[in-house]
């Protein structure tokens, strides 16, 4: 399941997530310096997300593209710290965990794995668009369809497939000194 993830993770900041931001305002809304200056956050400090925000995130997730427009996610925004912190042990107050789900279980339909990834990017990127630390896990998602899917509420049927964490950050990382080190692009793309 990772592996899908992942590779739907790279796939939407390539193609999918420009026109997500392109309809949208606010800082850095419209470029494509989100995309390529993203850093996915470990400096998460304290401080609540205003409502409008996390409603902005929120809505680069709804308008993510989906396989023949099915839309399969469900998006269960985790404001509750004792909660989140049963997810995500490093949660700090002020976090949001946004899990995103789709009926089944999780690991085997592999075009709403998909789905769901690029709707995870785009939540990823559009907070950090908005000045927000963001950082995408997959490692807590068994724990989550084992022990936690009841009390997160997801809807019958459904298993998370990824979540996003959310929050304010002690300082804004730049995607060059704050990233973890890429390949070249020279060893990995090729023009034909």
């Amino acid at each position: 399941m990772k592996k899908y993830v992942f590779a739907a993770l790279i796939l939407s900041a390539a193609f999918c997530a420009f026109p997500v931001f392109a309809q949208q305002s606010g800082p850095a809304v419209g470029s494509v310096g989100a995309i390529l200056n993203h850093v996915a956050a470990n400096n998460f400090t304290t401080g609540a997300i205003p409502r409008a925000d996390l409603d902005t995130i929120i809505q680069a997730g709804v308008r993510s593209p989906s396989a023949s427009n099915r839309q399969p996610w469900h998006f269960t925004v985790v404001q509750n710290q004792t909660l989140a912190k049963k997810a995500v042990s490093q949660v700090v107050d002020g976090n949001v965990l946004i899990v995103i789900s789709a009926a089944g279980d999780g690991k085997t339909n592999t075009r709403e794995i998909i789905d769901c990834a690029l709707a995870a990017q785009s939540i990823y990127l559009a907070a950090q668009a908005l000045g927000y630390g963001s950082r995408i896990y997959t490692g807590p998602i068994d724990g989550i369809n084992r022990g936690l899917k009841s009390d997160l509420g997801l809807p019958s049927g459904h298993s998370a497939v990824a979540l996003v964490r959310v929050g304010k950050v002690t300082a804004r990382a730049d995607g060059t000194s704050g990233a973890s080190s890429r390949k070249a692009a020279d060893t990995m793309v090729s023009y034909k």
